[in-house]
């Protein structure tokens, strides 16, 4: 099975690539935000790479990074999603950004993606509320445009430091992982990445009392 690929970029489409390895053209499918990350036509190109074989194909897929693979197959656990659409919503999210969605349940934020209706995008946020609530809250739950790339000054506390002990704490109040994730996730998205473990924690409370 096929796990990563290194090669010059041959060509591009709409959802793919070809990839040259060593004189051999792999052809992937990716994702809008992998597809636009890409070099120029000759460059340089290393992809994580998830192998579907089928009864009929064999298909690759290749991911820039190891959170966007990871997302691909958790979004693939739930029904009415399938390789195709997982790549839709991986095309207009990136997995900070999924991480806060299913978090805060916003279903109306996956129905952009053609494909998702109110109906798959209900069990998305749904299923994968438990599995998500594993996960660190990252960047995106603190900031609609994804922008956040400063460090915090010595001695201050990062955002997704103080969400997660946000989340702890909560637990230690006696509520559900999943609800203390969902609460802070939308407690930070409204306080903002300068927001103290104190403030997430009232916030959240308000969240999960609501």
């Amino acid at each position: 099975m096929i796990a990563k690929l290194t090669g010059i970029l041959d060509s591009t489409g709409e959802d793919w690539i070809i990839l040259d390895v060593g004189g051999v053209g792999y052809l992937a499918f990716c994702s809008g935000r992998t597809l636009r990350a890409l070099p120029e036509i000759g460059g340089t190109v290393s992809l994580h790479i998830e192998t579907h074989v089928r009864e009929d194909h064999i298909h690759l897929y290749g991911f820039q990074d190891m959170g966007e693979k990871s997302w691909f197959g958790l979004l693939q656990t739930v029904q009415g999603v399938g390789a195709k659409v997982a790549l839709g919503i991986l095309s207009l999210f990136g997995s900070d950004e999924l991480t806060q969605i299913v978090a805060a349940a916003d279903k109306t934020a996956l129905t952009r993606v053609s494909g998702v209706g109110p109906k798959v995008a209900g069990r998305i946020v749904t299923e994968l509320k438990d599995k998500v609530a594993k996960m660190n809250l990252g960047p995106a739950a603190f900031t609609a445009n994804d922008t956040i790339t400063k460090s915090k000054p010595a001695g201050q506390t990062t955002p997704v430091v103080a969400a997660n002990d946000a989340i702890s704490a909560l637990v230690n109040l006696g509520y559900g992982r999943a609800d203390a994730f969902g609460a802070v996730a939308a407690a930070g998205r409204r306080l903002g990445e300068d927001a103290t473990v104190e403030a997430l924690i009232t916030e959240g409370l308000k969240e999960l009392a609501a």
